[in-house]
């Protein structure tokens, strides 16, 4: 998996830079309508095309056709930028990780749009936020997402508020069941940097400064959440096969019925319902040192490319996808968070998706991640470093990887 962020890092450091540029979508001279191409990661749940096919049934001649990229956001995001890179008009709608706003918009990749045309004061706040760079809208917030803790309901009496509840009730299940602990996504990749995160924001710390432009990071919470993961890797609640999991591993894992507790988003829960845990698991906010823990703000946001010829349609499709009425799909058939906040209080929605309320709940509260251009650079550092006090035989100095990684990212921040 290192090689990929070597790739990675290699397509950030030749990467150019643009100016943004005006606000509103400009017209590159083909009318700016027709066909276009929606360029988004791996779709696990096959929920997507159906929608689309609702677009194009009423759009013939402006049908949109899906291409799905790796389901790892930063093999999505290399992809992309080898594309915006080379000035291909391929992509028209970029559906981007929400970290990836700063970057793109920094580097003339994408368009400005104008905030009168969607319904903005009716979406979760904290979302509208991940597509605003230096006061002006990038994109338009399509999912959101935060991360939960799924749990065997038929194995659990009381689900777990502390890391200490956690712990204790994971390892006295795995003695009494052929059953793993507790997993996320330990693999060194974006998922682990998220992980990483929560883990310090409920230990009361932050890595960056929102602006991302200074080094926050206190070195003796980044130790605390070390020390969560690799005491319990050491002492085998959490499964060593868990340092190969991403989103997706980690979510069969659990549906398999070989995971007591998982960290995974809410788009796990569909899936799950129709699993060999179906009606055995609930879900509940992830737990942290002293009490719910700080998720990290996660979902996508839909951008148009700088170098679309049909920026018009792009921004029509946009328009009707993050409509409620679509937004409505995305929950009921794709177990995707909206972004519309009236659908996390409607009473038919919360009878067939019980999470809601604390879905919302761990939304608002939710950290963003920093709106840096360098942001990947910082993740492929923080994702590296902690994949280093995981590795076998867990190291317990890490105090030390803690100061190293502090050193790293201030250098990153240094040079941008």
């Amino acid at each position: 998996m290192l090689s990929r962020f070597s790739l990675v890092l290699a397509v950030l450091l030749t990467a150019g830079c643009a100016a943004g540029g005006e606000e509103g979508v400009n017209d590159p001279g083909t009318g700016g309508k027709g066909p276009i191409t929606l360029v988004t990661g791996r779709d696990t749940t096959n929920y997507l095309q159906p929608l689309l096919d609702r677009w194009n049934q009423t759009h013939p001649g402006e049908k949109v056709t899906l291409l799905e990229l790796p389901e790892a956001a930063d093999e999505q995001r290399a992809q992309m930028v080898a594309n915006l890179q080379a000035r291909s008009d391929r992509y028209d709608v970029l559906g981007l990780d929400v970290v990836l706003t700063a970057e793109f918009a920094d580097n003339g990749w994408i368009i400005p749009l104008e905030r009168g045309l969607f319904p903005l004061d009716r979406f979760l706040p904290p979302v509208v936020q991940t597509a605003v760079y230096r006061g002006k809208l990038w994109a338009v917030p399509y999912t959101s997402n935060a991360g939960l803790l799924y749990y065997r309901k038929d194995l659990v009496r009381q689900p777990p508020k502390t890391w200490a509840e956690l712990r204790q009730k994971a390892q006295e299940i795995t003695k009494k069941h052929d059953i793993g602990g507790y997993a996320g996504q330990f693999l060194a990749y974006e998922g682990l940097t998220v992980n990483f995160a929560e883990a310090v924001q409920s230990a009361g710390g932050e890595i960056l400064s929102p602006d991302g432009t200074r080094v926050t990071l206190d070195e003796t919470k980044a130790k605390t959440a070390l020390d969560f993961f690799t005491q319990g890797l050491r002492e085998g609640w959490i499964p060593r096969r868990s340092l190969a999991y991403k989103e997706e591993q980690s979510r069969l894992a659990f549906q398999d019925g070989t995971l007591v507790f998982a960290r995974n988003w809410p788009h796990a829960y569909g899936p799950a319902t129709r699993s060999r845990v179906g009606g055995k698991f609930g879900v509940t906010r992830l737990p942290g040192p002293d009490g719910p823990a700080v998720s990290s703000l996660g979902g996508v946001n839909l951008a148009i490319s700088a170098y679309s010829k049909r920026q018009n349609t792009a921004q029509e499709f946009i328009r009707y996808f993050t409509g409620l009425d679509n937004q409505r799909r995305v929950l009921t058939e794709g177990s995707f968070p909206p972004v519309w906040a009236e659908l996390y209080d409607d009473p038919g929605l919360i009878k067939r998706f019980p999470y809601l309320p604390v879905l919302k709940q761990s939304i608002l509260s939710a950290r963003p991640r920093p709106a840096s251009a360098n942001y990947n650079q910082l993740s492929l550092v923080i994702a590296s470093s902690v994949a280093k006090a995981l590795t076998p035989p867990f190291t317990e100095n890490t105090a030390d990887l803690a100061a190293s990684m502090k050193a790293e990212l201030a250098e990153i921040i240094r040079t941008q």
